[in-house]
């Protein structure tokens, strides 16, 4: 048995960003790593996933990411991410923030658009807990993660399920921002790479987002995966 499982978040349009974000986490993987991808039709076909189509959701993920405890089977630990990822970081130093009392870790961005700033100079703070669910290290036989059922996904709000509203704040656990380092967003660091680089705007697999940090290792592996790849 891996001694992580990984679920990441597949998108029918974006099936090289998932093969990027995976190989690039394999790569430097130093322990047992088990990579799936969540794919919303198969869940779907499966009958465990019921919500209507919501027209405000970006991504084929936006719901069934919470599905990673339940296909766990509520036991051990999993991380899911979004697959629009580039990892230079070993997911072994993850397991270092399991803390058996937290039902989840993340990175606890305070993340508000650069433009969200109110007339009198104060930032606007909108859609609290942004991007915290886009990379989540699940306790998932936690009972809070185990009230992630296929029932209650399916019923409740993406507020309630997006803000980690399933758990009590004091067992949300902190993970250091190098692994959701929000490309655009975050502060580059003096010396090396983040850990965990997301394209939360866009990224290199758009024509249209060829200039941003680290386009060129993200082409690079998607050229290995796919010599015939071209940005659409």
């Amino acid at each position: 048995m891996a001694e992580l499982s990984v679920y990441i978040g597949w998108d029918s349009r974006e099936d090289i960003a998932y093969e990027v974000a995976k190989a690039s986490l394999l790569e430097h993987a130093s322990i047992d790593v088990d990579v799936f991808p969540i794919k919303l039709q198969e869940l779907v076909e499966r009958g465990v996933y019921t919500r209507p189509v919501d027209p405000l959701a970006s991504t084929e993920f936006t719901y069934s990411r919470f599905f990673t405890p339940w296909l766990a089977d509520y036991s051990g630990w999993a991380l899911f991410c979004d697959c629009d990822f580039l990892f230079f970081g070993d997911v072994a130093d993850l397991l270092q923030y399991r803390n058996e009392n937290h039902a989840v870790a993340c990175v606890h961005h305070d993340y508000t658009p650069k433009e969200g700033v109110k007339m009198d100079g104060k930032i606007q703070t909108s859609y609290p807990r942004k991007n915290w669910s886009s990379f989540m290290l699940f306790n998932c036989g936690h009972p809070s993660s185990r009230r992630l059922t296929p029932e209650l996904i399916n019923a409740e709000t993406g507020a309630f399920l997006h803000r980690l509203q399933w758990a009590d704040d004091r067992e949300i656990g902190e993970i250091p921002e190098e692994w959701n380092w929000l490309e655009g967003w975050s502060s580059k660091p003096s010396t090396g790479y983040p850990k965990g680089v997301h394209y939360t705007n866009g990224g290199p697999w758009f024509s249209n987002w060829q200039d941003v940090d680290y386009a060129q290792q993200w082409l690079d592996k998607a050229l290995a995966i796919d010599p015939n790849f071209t940005p659409v």
